[in-house]
């Protein structure tokens, strides 16, 4: 079912979002100080390509505080634009009982959108 799921979910946006994260995040990797954060936006895209099947798991050797304080700056600069995108289309994809399933892949990407680093989808 994870199968059918990341098909459907790739051929309807699922490609171009993630796409969109990864070459965001190829471009904030140009300049040395954005490395962390195109880092984590290419993971976030990585995610976002194949949602079905994985769950968001915290790292073991996570919770120093550099990681932290790139989390809160991750979370000002881009995440909650990316949580309230993802929470947008939760809620339009939630209005039919097809996009049910869809609408639980957005709100399950929340939270890594928020806060990537630490995070991974496993």
């Amino acid at each position: 079912m994870s199968f059918l799921g990341n098909v459907i979910w790739l051929l309807f946006g699922g490609f171009v979002a993630g796409m969109g994260y990864i070459l965001g995040g190829l471009a904030t990797c140009l300049t040395i100080v954005g490395i962390p954060f195109g880092i984590q936006s290419i993971k976030l895209g990585i995610a976002t390509l194949t949602p079905f099947g994985r769950e968001i798991v915290v790292r073991p050797e996570s919770g120093g505080f550099l990681e932290a304080l790139f989390n809160i700056l991750w979370a000002v600069l881009f995440g909650w634009e990316i949580a309230v995108a993802h929470l947008v289309h939760a809620a339009i994809l939630a209005l039919t009982i097809v996009g049910l399933p869809f609408a639980s892949q957005h709100l399950k990407l929340i939270p890594l959108a928020l806060f990537p680093f630490g995070k991974e989808l496993r």
